[in-house]
């Protein structure tokens, strides 16, 4: 949600912060499989589109983003909206907490800083010869820090330069400091299903952002960044930071 203003612009959104106890089953279930734990958020969000209706999630502006405490058996599950959610349909033995709802509302501004925590699913195209001779098109997941510090560095926005970079990527409205980004590798996770076999490459990424294009930026905040936000990645925690 942005003003008509390009210096400025307004994020407003849903923050649900789910805290589970990983030793319940349903919890269980949704750590080993990805559609259950894409099933388990939107069962927060039942009747807000007509049935049948193509991607709701991206509707509802729904992202969501986890992470697992083994040593605590702790489960945290955050989960963004543009609607309200209803999560009685989750046991009450499956919580170890009581849900928190927070309504974000934040006016964002040209040169403003945040501090940022995202976990994505960094992928890049490879082309190969098939049996025939054809060229096929084959989606690699990136498995060094290396290669996902190269996958953001294209979405970054430094100031002047457009919304759209090479090979059409949307860059997020904002820059930042390669150099000082703290990125881990977290476990690839398996799909089922129609989809068997096929792996979810996923990379943590810490740092700092400043802002270049608020509307860019909100739409990041807004709509997530590259693939897989159907499966826990893409969406961008942002914190100001002292003087920003």
């Amino acid at each position: 949600m942005t003003t008509a203003f390009t210096d400025t612009a307004r994020f407003v959104a849903c923050h649900s912060i789910l805290h589970l106890d990983a030793t319940h089953a349903l919890a269980q279930k949704a750590i080993l499989d990805p559609h259950i734990m894409h099933r388990l958020v939107m069962s927060g969000f039942y009747g807000w589109t007509e049935p049948g209706e193509d991607d709701p999630r991206a509707q509802m502006g729904i992202l969501n983003t986890w992470t697992l405490d083994l040593k605590n058996n702790s489960l945290v599950v955050i989960v963004q909206s543009r609607v309200q959610p209803d999560w009685s349909s989750i046991p009450r033995a499956a919580l170890a907490d009581k849900i928190a709802l927070l309504q974000v509302d934040t006016t964002v501004r040209a040169g403003a800083t945040y501090g940022f925590r995202i976990v994505v699913n960094p992928t890049r195209d490879r082309q190969t010869r098939a049996e025939d001779g054809t060229l096929v098109r084959k989606r690699l997941s990136d498995t060094t820090p290396r290669h996902v510090k190269d996958w953001f560095a294209a979405r970054l926005q430094p100031v002047g330069t457009d919304r759209v970079g090479p090979a059409g990527i949307r860059r997020i409205g904002a820059d930042g400091d390669l150099d000082t980004l703290a990125i881990r590798m977290l476990p690839k996770l398996g799909l089922t299903a129609k989809h068997q076999g096929t792996k979810i490459g996923r990379a943590e990424i810490k740092g700092t952002l400043t802002v270049t294009d608020p509307p860019a930026f909100t739409d990041a905040l807004t709509t997530g960044i590259g693939r897989a936000r159907s499966y826990s990645a893409g969406l961008l925690l942002i914190r100001p930071t002292a003087g920003g």
